[in-house]
């Protein structure tokens, strides 16, 4: 099953193309805690701004010139190298004097040491990001689309695709997740991590193709459907879609899709339905999919299928627009950015 271009909610406007990151600050992110240090444990947690440098490199710089193991760096989340953006970082065994001797340089722009934790900081740990994002050089139509757009967004949500670079080059990495389903000598042959890794890629590439087949409806509650709660992501199954729909109008819940495991719940009813389809289109079938998310020992879980547009500001001037907003975590900025632009390179980072 090739990978398909996502369709748009807004599909009825016209994009404002544009050209992003033209420099790193046109791409700043700020990612927002979940919680603080408690001030006493082996783990010290810092916050770095960094331009140009993705987490991965940031972690084996801090690697190589604290002298300590990748491993003893913990991160909430992944950020992109074209961009500026902060983050809190977790360091076992190294002094707040050790992170005092870091040099501050055109890549490391500031370190801030916040205290002493017990444990390492674990992916995910974090409350979501805020984005500063300016595109330039956009269509002169821009003033008359782009509230339109933002409107549609913020009343109904943000489609919660996940962005591409996830399938790598030319759909490479969902295409190997979705051989290792049907080849178990292929999968014993992967280390753990390579092989949730790949499967990761193939649950994203399911989930977009659910998403792309309810994006007309993406803010319609149906029977058989999971509901997310947005204050606490905890999932209930609707039995009665009329009786919920006002709680999605609200935004205090939203239809999900499903991200394939050994005990994650399937939708029923129509949105059964849909699952089950694009899973078929795939050539692959719920047994498959169970037995393969068994063997490498992860349960899977429920996805929203939109997500809120928060803390929305965005000025216009001339040519240029500058967004700022914030997303929970797993979200991409580049689900707004391509609503608004409507050109193939918006969505090629998170």
């Amino acid at each position: 099953m090739e990978r398909l271009s996502e369709p748009y909610l807004t599909n009825d406007l016209p994009g404002i193309s544009g050209r992003i990151r033209s420099v790193p600050e046109d791409f700043q992110v700020e990612e927002r805690p979940l919680y603080l240090p408690c001030g006493e444990g082996e783990h010290l947690y810092v916050t770095i701004t960094k331009r140009g440098l993705s987490t991965p490199d940031l972690v084996r710089r801090l690697s190589s010139t604290l002298g300590i193991k990748a491993q003893a760096i913990g991160v909430a989340g992944l950020k992109d190298a074209r961009a500026v953006t902060t983050q809190m970082i977790s360091l076992q065994g190294v002094s707040p004097e050790q992170v005092a001797g870091l040099s501050v340089d055109d890549t490391i722009l500031n370190v801030t040491v916040l205290g002493r934790h017990r444990n390492r900081l674990r992916t995910g740990h974090h409350a979501g990001n805020r984005f500063r994002l300016t595109i330039r050089e956009i269509a002169g139509h821009a003033k008359e689309t782009v509230p339109a757009v933002l409107e549609q967004l913020t009343r109904r949500g943000i489609p919660n695709y996940f962005g591409p670079q996830r399938q790598g080059k030319d759909g490479a990495n969902y295409q190997i997740g979705a051989a290792l389903l049907h080849d178990a000598r292929r999968r014993d042959k992967m280390n753990r991590n390579q092989r949730i890794w790949y499967l990761n890629t193939y649950q994203s590439f399911l989930f977009n193709r659910i998403l792309a087949r309810r994006i007309d409806q993406i803010d319609r509650l149906f029977i058989g459907d999971w509901a997310m709660k947005q204050d606490n992501g905890a999932c209930f199954q609707v039995d009665d879609a009329e009786k919920e729909q006002p709680r999605a109008d609200r935004f205090e819940i939203s239809p999900t899709g499903i991200l394939f495991g050994s005990r994650v719940s399937w939708a029923g009813g129509e949105p059964g339905a849909i699952e089950e389809a694009v899973i078929t289109e795939a050539g692959a079938t719920k047994d498959t999919l169970i037995t393969s998310a068994k063997a490498c020992g992860f349960r899977g879980e429920r996805r929203a299928l939109r997500v809120p547009l928060a803390e929305l500001d965005c000025s216009l001037n001339g040519d240029i627009l500058t967004l700022s907003f914030s997303l929970p975590p797993g979200a991409y900025a580049t689900s707004v950015l391509r609503e608004l632009m409507k050109t193939p390179s918006t969505h090629s980072s998170s």
